[in-house]
């Protein structure tokens, strides 16, 4: 479905050995050495021979950030404080410029693309890429949230879309989402996947009352044994428990790492999409940095799960890939340490042994 190349670590002895030799204790960037090397090891793998690799400066080019909108039958179950027609709202908002991820990818740097995968009300402005499986979701507590087929076309959008990304030279994507009801869908796949009980996954959201956070334990419990026969694969998965956003995340992520680009996971429902995006090809997991651990119970062990570390920690819940819009600097500190830091032989200094 997804021919995602097996990484190539041929030159992670001399990638490790360049960061080692910067000034400055072993290790003592942190996360941003770990970050380094992921980048450097995704920007080369076509670069074939040795004397290649060392002239090779990796660099991320054209960073771009796509926010995937998509309504939820769920939502009219009482499992939120703001009703459907609000995500066409904050669409709307996007275009206009005015939401948080405007400010931030404006700040930092990133092309803001903006898709609809199917909202209750079309924003049928240009900038706005039409990519609609339909208008909503089904209610995954009664009945399947879409079919098959919808996945599949939902997957076929994703491709097109990081097709021309990647044919207008982005090395570097980023993905946010914008749902309501999107935390109940994503709590859902948690636990199917993880097998962990819906109180351990679901959580506020956008900042429920307790009163709907035990309904959207219900409406879990509910939808898990509904579809307990459908949950062992992961495209079937996510027809039955999935949204048309997270659909299309999981597929971007999929066609990216297909093209060998990095790509930023944001917070928990695209932890969510990274998780079976993984489970239906485990090459992609290389391809991901994960930037955030979100402020929604069930992230952290969502993270856990994944053995993977997030670069920021700032009780963000908003969604829309702000975390992940948040991280651009510090890739780009990463990368910009490892071509331009000195080493110790460069600089004269006396190595310092840790």
């Amino acid at each position: 479905m997804f021919n995602i190349p097996t990484m190539t670590n041929q030159f992670s002895h001399i990638i490790a050995d360049k960061i080692n030799q910067k000034t400055k204790p072993l290790g003592a960037l942190g996360l941003l050495e770990q970050c380094a090397m992921q980048l450097v090891t995704v920007f080369s793998q076509n670069v074939a021979e040795e004397h290649a690799f060392k002239a090779f400066t990796p660099s991320i080019s054209k960073p771009t950030l796509l926010v995937f909108a998509g309504d939820h039958g769920v939502a009219a179950q009482g499992v939120s404080i703001a009703p459907s027609d609000v995500t066409s709202q904050m669409v709307a908002n996007f275009v206009s410029g005015g939401a948080a991820i405007n400010v931030f990818c404006q700040q930092l740097g990133w092309q803001l693309e903006v898709v609809d995968c199917g909202t209750l009300h079309p924003v049928t402005a240009a900038s706005v890429h039409n990519c609609r499986l339909g208008s909503i979701t089904k209610p995954l507590n009664t009945e399947m949230a879409m079919s098959t087929s919808q996945v599949q076309q939902g997957f076929n959008n994703a491709k097109q879309l990081i097709q021309q990304l990647y044919l207008n030279g982005c090395n570097t994507v980023a993905f946010g989402e914008m749902g309501i009801g999107n935390t109940t869908s994503a709590a859902a796949i948690m636990a199917a996947m993880l097998k962990l009980p819906a109180q351990q996954c679901v959580g506020k959201g956008t900042g429920v009352s307790d009163d709907i956070i035990k309904r959207k334990i219900t409406v879990v419990e509910q939808a898990l044994a509904l579809h307990k026969s459908h949950l062992a694969d992961p495209i079937t998965l996510l027809a039955a428990l999935g949204g048309f956003e997270i659909v299309h995340i999981t597929g971007a992520m999929l066609s990216a790492a297909e093209k060998g680009m990095v790509v930023v996971v944001d917070g928990f429902i695209c932890s969510a999409a990274a998780m079976v995006a993984i489970a239906i090809n485990p090459e992609v997991k290389e391809y991901l940095i994960f930037a955030h651990c979100s402020n929604e119970q069930g992230h952290q062990l969502m993270l856990e799960a994944l053995n993977v570390k997030p670069l920021l920690q700032l009780d963000l819940r908003l969604g829309e890939g702000t975390g992940a819009a948040l991280s651009l600097p510090l890739l780009q500190a990463a990368v910009g340490f490892y071509n331009q830091m000195a080493s110790f032989a460069d600089a004269g200094v006396e190595q310092v042994v840790s």
